[in-house]
C-alpha cells in the first residue's frame, strides 16, 4: 500500500536520523525534503504547511530524551502530527447486532462504489450482522444486474424491484428485506461521471425519506486531490458521516489519504486494499501512519492471521519461526493464502521493508512452489542445507520445474529465514521499544 510514497518518506528520513543535534539550521533541509514528497504524493498544500510549521516548532521546542537520537525524536513528532491530521482515533462503524440499521453508500461512478457494497456487506455479516445489500440506482445500464451477479457470488442477497421512483421502490426495498430478517442494508444509489445538481438533489431527497443511519461516501484513492474536491462538494450537500477510500493497493500516491479528514472533518472509516471480497479494512490512523513511515503494522497483521486461522495454532506457529523450515514454510504459505497477497502482509512486518524489498512472490506462483516442496524428503524440508545438486535436479524433476528454479526458491527461502532470525532474536525487543516511544502498550 502507497509504496512509493512510503520509500520516499523513508529516504527523507534518512537524513533526520542522522542528526546529532536538533537546531532549526540542520533541520531545515530533510524538513523541506519531507514536504517536497508530501506535495508530490498531492497532499493538500494548506495541510502540509499546516503539518510542517508545527512539526519545526515541536521539534525546536522539545527536549532532548537521552535514550533516543534527535532524529528519532523528530520522526515521533511527525508521527503524532500525522496521527492528529488523519484523526485521534478510529471512527467506529455504527453496527447494531440486535436493531435495524441502514447504510446509504454514495460516489462518482468508476470509484468502487457497487464493489464496497459487497465487502461491506460480506464484512458485517463477518461480524455477526445479517446484511442485505439495497438497489437503488436506476439509472446505470445493468447496474441492477451487477450487484445481483456479485450478490449471487457472496452469497449476500440483494433486493433489486427498481422503479422511476427510486424512493418509493428503494423504501420499499429495505422493508422487504426487514421482513425477511435482515438488520442490515446497505443502500447502493446512482453516481454520475461528475458531479451535477440532479444527482445531489435526488441523493438528498432520498437520504430524506430514508433516513439512513450512515452516510458513506466512496472516493478513489487514486484520483488524489480530486478525490478530496468530490468529499467536500458531497459533505456540502449530504453531511455525510464517513469517507471509503478505495484503490489503495494500486498507485495511489497518498494525497487524498493524509488531505481527507483535515479539509472535510469528516472521517475515513474503510479502506480498500485489493479485489478480492475480504478486502477492505477499518481505516486506524495510528496504523495507518505506522505503514506510512515504513514502521509496518503489526496489529494489522495479526488480526489478518486470527481472521484467517484457529488461534492456538497461530501462536504454535509463531513460535517455530527461530527455526523456520520448509515445512513452516509450506503451512506458511497455504495460511498466507487464506489471508490476502504475500506482499501485502510482508510490507505490515515492521522494520523490515529494505529487508523485503527484494523478496518478491508472485500469488499465481504458489502452485509451483507447493510442487517443489512436495517432492522433498522429509528431512530436506527440516534441513534444507543439505541439498546439494543432485538433490535439487532430483526435486526439479519431480516437480515439473527446472534446476533454476529449485534455485531461484531455495534462495528466497534462505533471505526468508534469515529475516525471521534476526526478527525473532532482536526485532520484537527493538519493536517494544519503538513501540513504547509511539504510544503503544
Amino acid at each position: 500500500m502507497l509504496e512509493e510514497f512510503t520509500e520516499k518518506i523513508t529516504i527523507a528520513f534518512k537524513k533526520l536520523r542522522g542528526l546529532a543535534t536538533i537546531s532549526e539550521k540542520n533541520i531545515n533541509e530533510p524538513l523541506r525534503d519531507i514536504k517536497r514528497v508530501l506535495l508530490d504524493a498531492d497532499v493538500n498544500y494548506k495541510v502540509v504547511k499546516s503539518l510542517m510549521e508545527q512539526v519545526q516548532k515541536k521539534s525546536l521546542g522539545q527536549e532532548v530524551i537521552r535514550s533516543i537520537t534527535p532524529g528519532q525524536q523528530i520522526i515521533k513528532i511527525f508521527y503524532d502530527e500525522l496521527k492528529n491530521i488523519l484523526g485521534d482515533s478510529t471512527s467506529e462503524f455504527i453496527m447494531k447486532p440486535t436493531d435495524t440499521i441502514v447504510v446509504m453508500i454514495v460516489g462518482l461512478q468508476g470509484s468502487g462504489k457497487t464493489t464496497f457494497c459487497v465487502k461491506l456487506s460480506h464484512y458485517a455479516r463477518k461480524k455477526g450482522g445479517k446484511s442485505s445489500i439495497i438497489a437503488a440506482d436506476p439509472y446505470r445500464p445493468a447496474a441492477v444486474k451487477q450487484l445481483e451477479v456479485m450478490g449471487k457470488a457472496a452469497n449476500i442477497p440483494v433486493f433489486s424491484r427498481i422503479t422511476e421512483d427510486v424512493i418509493s421502490s428503494t423504501k420499499e426495498n429495505i422493508e422487504d428485506a426487514k421482513k425477511s430478517g435482515y438488520n442490515m442494508m446497505i443502500m447502493d444509489t446512482a453516481g454520475r461521471l461528475h458531479i451535477d445538481d440532479e444527482m445531489m438533489d435526488e441523493l438528498v431527497k432520498l437520504k430524506q425519506e430514508v433516513v439512513p443511519d450512515e452516510t458513506l461516501l466512496v472516493t478513489d484513492g487514486m484520483t488524489g486531490q480530486d478525490a478530496v474536491k468530490t468529499a467536500i462538494e458531497f459533505q456540502k450537500k449530504l453531511d455525510i458521516t464517513g469517507i471509503v477510500l478505495t484503490k489503495l493497493d494500486g498507485d495511489a500516491k497518498g494525497g487524498a489519504a493524509l488531505s481527507m479528514r483535515a479539509v472535510t472533518g469528516k472521517p475515513i472509516k474503510f479502506i480498500g486494499v485489493g479485489e478480492k471480497l475480504g478486502d477492505i479494512e477499518v481505516f486506524h490512523p495510528d496504523r495507518f501512519a505506522s505503514r506510512i513511515l515504513g514502521m509496518g503494522d503489526i496489529i494489522s497483521l495479526v488480526e489478518k492471521a486470527e481472521d484467517a486461522l484457529d488461534r492456538e495454532r497461530e501462536r504454535q506457529e509463531k513460535l517455530k519461526l527461530k527455526n523456520f523450515t520448509f515445512q513452516d514454510f509450506y503451512d506458511q504459505i497455504q495460511q498466507l493464502k487464506r489471508m490476502g497477497p504475500i506482499e501485502q502482509i510482508l510490507e505490515m512486518i515492521p522494520f523490515g521493508g529494505e529487508s523485503l524489498k527484494g523478496l518478491k512472490i508472485d500469488d499465481k506462483q504458489f502452485v509451483k512452489i507447493e510442487a517443489i516442496i512436495n517432492s522433498m524428503t522429509k528431512e530436506e524440508r527440516e534441513n534444507p542445507k543439505i541439498l546439494d545438486g543432485r538433490r535439487r535436479k532430483r526435486i526439479a524433476k519431480g516437480s515439473g520445474t527446472n534446476i533454476e528454479e529449485v534455485n531461484r526458491l531455495l534462495k528466497q527461502f534462505f533471505q526468508m529465514q534469515k529475516i525471521f532470525k534476526n526478527f525473532s532474536r532482536f526485532g520484537l525487543k527493538r519493536f517494544e521499544r519503538i513501540q513504547t516511544l509511539f504510544g503503544g502498550t
